[in-house]
């Protein structure tokens, strides 16, 4: 037990060291002035910036000081991970740790004796610190990246290698880590992953303890995707003007003398034809005019008289047509002092005296109706209803008429 944590701590040492020494030769991301370049940083996309980490080493099994003896010896651990930088300096991770190894007292598991093999299986996620690009700033050809972590996930033992036994004993399981990153090329990184878990022994063994499991790997990283971040820059590009020569000044002044005699042939020109607009803009719209030798002057024009709205035999209900045709009336000369006379008729060809007078009345009431809804009066609407005693036409169609005429 000595042995190993000897070991776990000569790797941290070492590497701690070296990490501090590397990021004192990183001098690449400073300004001018020796300062630090920092963020802000550009948003990445889902997969930039991602990785698939695999590792192997050594692990061991320390139970509590107070109690004597420990589970095994050094083991064989396996990593298997995959994650992604958010930024240059916060990342996440979920993997696989696997641990091989002796027991060398029993355990709670039945099929675990002293001296019999057993797997442990972690199933972790990782929040990552990149201190090295926190401290130094990001540099993406940096040689050797310092990242502490903190892990957290279940823990499986049982008497095979198998991470999905269904007869293994469950614990849930916490610890810290520090992940050493070594810059091999732009998509290849080598990794010594320093780490210690901790859970309650009692899964494992019957005593309500905990125990730890420290161990140490080295292995490869494969970036994904976009490998560097994009620094953001708010700075707007110089315009530097280049000086003419003379012949582009001459040029140029040419251009700008012919543009202002256009533009005063335009004045010009607006100036005639706001002259020759000038009789025009006094007059109304909708107004009629009758215009001589250049003056206009304001006419009363009536529309002709009487206007006729025919109906079908038999019928008091308007077309479609003559509808159309009433309201073009109606939006020409009806108002609500339009003074009006209406009188309705009926063919004496067809249908009896009596129907007749009927028939006229509803022809005229039907056109009322019509003109009242249009904007008149019904006060200075005079009606009357001859039936078939009056015919204004020949042919009995012409006769199935309604007249309206202005008083």
């Amino acid at each position: 037990m000595k042995g190993i944590k000897f070991i776990l701590g000569a790797f941290a040492a070492a590497s701690l060291l070296f990490s501090v020494s590397a990021n004192a030769q990183e001098n690449a991301n400073r300004d001018e002035n020796g300062k630090i370049v920092r963020g802000p940083y550009e948003t990445n996309k889902a997969f930039d910036n991602t990785f698939i980490g695999i590792g192997a080493g050594i692990n061991s099994v320390a139970r509590p000081i107070k109690k004597p003896g420990n589970w095994g010896g050094i083991g064989l651990a396996t990593d298997i991970n995959f994650g992604k930088w958010w930024t240059p300096a916060i990342g996440m991770r979920i993997g696989w740790h696997g641990l091989w190894d002796k027991s060398k007292t029993d355990m709670s598991h039945p099929a675990v004796k002293a001296g019999d093999k057993f797997g442990i299986n972690y199933f972790h996620g990782d929040l990552l610190w990149n201190i090295s690009n926190t401290i130094g700033g990001y540099k993406e050809t940096r040689f050797w990246n310092f990242v502490p972590y903190a892990t957290m996930g279940l823990l499986r033992v049982d008497n095979t290698i198998n991470p999905f036994s269904k007869t293994a004993n469950n614990e849930y399981a916490a610890g810290l880590g520090l992940l050493n990153v070594l810059r091999i090329s732009n998509r290849i990184n080598a990794t010594l992953d320093l780490g210690v878990i901790v859970s309650r022994e009692e899964a494992f063994y019957d005593t309500p303890r905990f125990v730890a499991f420290p161990g140490a790997t080295i292995g490869l990283a494969f970036n994904l995707g976009k490998t560097n971040f994009d620094r953001h820059s708010s700075v707007t590009p110089v315009v530097i003007p280049v000086p003419f020569t003379t012949e582009q000044y001459n040029a140029l002044a040419d251009k700008v003398a012919a543009l202002e005699k256009e533009n005063a042939e335009l004045k010009d020109k607006i100036a005639a034809l706001e002259n020759e607009l000038a009789p025009f803009r006094s007059l109304v719209n909708g107004q009629t005019y009758l215009y001589e030798n250049g003056t206009f002057t304001a006419v009363d024009v009536k529309p002709g008289s009487p206007v006729t709205v025919y109906f079908d035999c038999g019928s008091a209900t308007m077309s479609q047509r003559e509808k159309a045709h009433l309201e073009y009336f109606c939006s020409n000369v009806v108002s609500a002092d339009t003074k009006l006379v209406v009188n309705g008729y009926a063919d004496k060809q067809t249908g009896t005296a009596r129907r007749n007078q009927q028939l006229s009345e509803q022809r005229v009431k039907t056109v009322v109706d019509f003109l009242t809804k249009a904007g008149a009066s019904e006060s200075n609407i005079e009606t009357a209803a001859h039936g078939s005693t009056v015919q204004l036409f020949d042919g009995a169609a012409k006769n199935r008429v309604v007249t309206i005429e202005l008083k």
